[in-house]
């Protein structure tokens, strides 16, 4: 089966577990199409974006950057057979979203289905938000299955109502975690909605060799903690409670705090950065592929991660970068928000504090720079959990059976898996 993948931007850095799946999805044996309601405005990509073979195909972002497209595209799918209802779910869902947003991706699902390959059977979305409002559409038009794969602030940010409507005609659903899908479940009772985790291709996240010496402690000022987090800069990273967190540890500790992202609060936080007076201990080092990543946590010594829910609603799912960090066996401190303690068990394999509690965030902070042993085995525990329940190919086979239960795939496995294994 040929499967069309609707995501709304490709390639993104930000979205390493959508590259993952698609690639793992190509290597089981499926003939991919990628159609994005957006063009890439990352400045990078990672190296796993090179290995996917599917063609990308690029909706228009907006109806009037192409009318003439759009204008042919429409009076196309005016012709096919489920129109008509695509026509009334489109406008039954316009009367209680009267925006210029809802108009655009019912002319982005016009394009899809006049525009559509004819080997395609299925429509895939990623995110439960635009990219679904538009597989929705076109899948009526075309008369093709559609299903959906659930994040973050899709999750929690799209009215119940808009959210219903897609579960209930999709064919599947599948959730990124367990609280994903216990809220999409009360939303929409009934509908087929799984927690699939997308979990870590370890292939691409060895195992660091073992270091001799002493771990830093903060006490010596040419042997600085190192700190890392990766994230967006928006509200619901709470990096801004993260650095009131490193300006309330006593000044006597050494550490330096590295920073991987982009995003528009960049600009807010060098400032607050300036003005707390810890401008030669941070470095902003902006979106970076994920071999830099690596790098940069194979370096540290702490990952910090203080999620919390932002104004809207907006909250993380299961940042993936802290099972990168796992992956490294490196200690993460985080918060107790959405999915995050389906990782990390507090006290066994990290640390958790309440979101926005900088005074729990600094404790937990210094409390690990002055026990390195503790860091090394809290992060050992982390890293063993990780590899028995968040191996990205248990999760990968169940998608690949949503798509054909009875496929005649080819190798399930990535290239050195069983190997290692063995």
């Amino acid at each position: 089966m040929t499967i069309a993948v609707v995501v709304k931007g490709y390639p993104r850095l930000s979205e390493t577990f959508v590259a993952q799946e698609l690639l793992g999805l190509e290597r089981r044996g499926f003939a991919l199409r990628i159609v994005s309601l957006r063009h890439p405005t990352d400045p990078a990509r990672h190296p796993i974006h090179d290995e996917i073979a599917a063609p990308v195909e690029y909706l228009p972002e907006y109806l009037h950057d192409e009318p003439r497209r759009v204008a042919g595209a429409w009076r196309k799918a005016k012709r096919l057979p489920g129109y008509a209802a695509a026509r009334r779910a489109f406008l039954a869902d316009l009367r209680r979203d009267p925006t210029r947003n809802r108009i655009r991706r019912f002319g982005q699902a016009c394009v899809l289905a006049a525009e559509c390959d004819p080997t395609v059977t299925h429509l895939h979305a990623h995110f439960l938000h635009t990219p679904a409002s538009v597989a929705r559409y076109a899948g009526a038009m075309r008369r093709l299955p559609f299903s959906l794969s659930a994040h973050a602030k899709d999750v929690w940010t799209t009215p119940d109502w808009d959210l219903a409507g897609k579960l209930r005609e999709a064919a599947w659903a599948v959730a990124c975690s367990d609280a994903a899908a216990a809220r999409l479940r009360e939303i929409a009772p009934g509908a087929d909605i799984e927690t699939l985790y997308h979990g870590l291709d370890l292939a691409r996240f060895t195992a660091p060799k073992s270091i001799d010496g002493t771990a830093p402690d903060g006490r010596d000022s040419s042997a600085p903690v190192q700190i890392l987090t990766v994230s967006r800069a928006v509200e619901k990273k709470g990096l801004d409670v993260l650095l009131d967190a490193l300006h309330r540890l006593p000044e006597a500790l050494h550490w330096r705090l590295t920073h991987i992202g982009a995003g528009p609060l960049l600009p807010a936080l060098r400032e607050r950065t300036v003005a707390l007076g810890l401008d030669d201990r941070v470095t902003w080092r902006g979106a970076q592929p994920q071999t830099a990543v690596i790098a940069a946590l194979r370096g540290a010594h702490l990952f910090v991660l203080p999620s919390r829910i932002a104004r809207g609603g907006d909250r993380d799912g299961l940042p993936n970068v802290l099972m990168e960090a796992h992956s490294q066996g490196l200690v993460t401190v985080a918060t107790r928000v959405s999915a995050i303690p389906e990782l990390i068990a507090d006290g066994e394999t990290g640390v958790l504090v309440p979101p926005d509690d900088v005074d729990a965030l600094a404790s937990a902070i210094e409390n690990l720079f002055a026990n390195p042993a503790r860091r090394r085995a809290l992060g050992d525990r982390a890293q063993r959990r990780l590899r028995a329940r968040f191996d990205s190919e248990d999760g990968l086979d169940r998608l690949a059976a949503r798509f054909a239960p009875r496929p005649t795939l080819g190798p399930r496995r990535r290239p050195g898996k069983d190997a290692r294994a063995a």
